[in-house]
């Protein structure tokens, strides 16, 4: 459902002050690392959106979309539940008075927009119901998890209305004639149904959740094996694989040979070297790395390292192209 206008102004709808400072953040931002978390505050309310709700939320979307510093955006649920859609109760109380929901309706529209048309990685962690609008904050997403306790509709019809906030597009792009079975029943789709309907990207069970608890205990020995490498070397292997996705054998070659080159060069940082003195010249298993953290090892760094050398004979000479590769053989 798309949503109400709640006047910002206290000469339209006075409040107490007791109220107003009692009253929490509807959309709780936060910056993890190179992410960027947003939490849906109304767990008392089911999250239900509001004109306030999307605007924080599209402002939120739109600063993070420009910040060099974030890698993508997180949203979620506080509570028991991701959102239960637009305040039915605050469409039905302007039902008298013209328009009353048109700046509200509008920014709800213009959040569902720049959501389809984002430019970075977007990700919803789903619980519990994900309903109407708050759909609508789920399905387009890059990534979308629900949990075994995700329940999802477009119940519109049963009250008169119609699947919106884009999901006259969403629907009919599922499979068959789903989509339109699903916005005329206002069916409920559960669990790893609405990944299979194609709602939702992933499924995952909510007791593995968290690492302490009894069958993850492998986790725990894996981050404290990551917590003992290079920090550098970290970074330098998770950029290297990645890269490796979209590039043939003999470019994934060529760039490995140009940084283990950089590397032994000691360009950025001697800890090859030094890894090599703690494990097997020393032996004493305690080598000071350099940078000593993760947040301390820099993107202009790591270029470097992947930097194509200026004297290009010095590059690994293999062919790039098949048809190359007679030519290359022998060098």
């Amino acid at each position: 459902m798309a949503i109400i206008y709640i006047p910002s102004s206290s000469t339209m709808f006075p409040m107490p002050q007791k109220v107003l400072r009692q009253n929490r953040e509807v959309v709780v931002p936060e910056e993890i690392g190179r992410a960027r978390m947003l939490t849906l505050n109304r767990p008392n309310h089911l999250n239900y959106l509001s004109g306030e709700v999307a605007l924080t939320l599209g402002q939120n979307f739109e600063k993070y979309e420009k910040d060099d510093n974030a890698d993508f955006v997180i949203i979620k649920g506080a509570g028991r539940t991701f959102s239960a859609g637009g305040d039915l109760h605050m469409f039905y109380e302007g039902r008298n008075t013209r328009d009353s929901c048109l700046e509200g309706v509008y920014r709800m529209y213009w959040l569902c927009y720049h959501i389809h048309t984002y430019k970075k990685p977007h990700i919803a962690l789903v619980h519990g119901m994900s309903v109407g609008g708050g759909a609508s904050l789920m399905a387009p997403m890059k990534f979308s998890v629900a949990i075994e306790k995700v329940f999802s509709s477009t119940p519109e019809t049963n009250i008169g209305f119609h699947p919106d906030c884009g999901f006259s597009y969403m629907l009919p792009r599922l499979p068959g004639r789903l989509g339109e079975y699903l916005g005329l029943t206002g069916e409920k789709l559960r669990g790893k149904e609405v990944v299979a309907a194609g709602l939702a990207t992933h499924f995952v069970p909510s007791q593995e959740a968290e690492a302490s608890r009894k069958g993850n205990d492998w986790i725990m020995a894996v981050l404290k094996t990551l917590k003992k490498a290079s920090p550098i070397a970290l970074k330098i292997t998770l950029r290297s694989i990645r890269e490796g996705r979209t590039q043939t054998i003999s470019e994934c070659l060529r760039r490995e040979f140009r940084i283990s080159m950089n590397i032994q060069r000691a360009i950025i940082s001697g800890d090859f070297y030094e890894g090599i003195r703690a494990q097997i010249i020393d032996k004493d298993k305690s080598p000071k790395w350099n940078p000593s953290t993760l947040d301390k090892v820099h993107d202009d760094q790591l270029d470097l390292i992947f930097k194509p050398f200026e004297d290009h004979d010095l590059e690994l000479q293999i062919p790039i192209k098949e048809e190359e590769e007679e030519e290359y053989r022998y060098k």
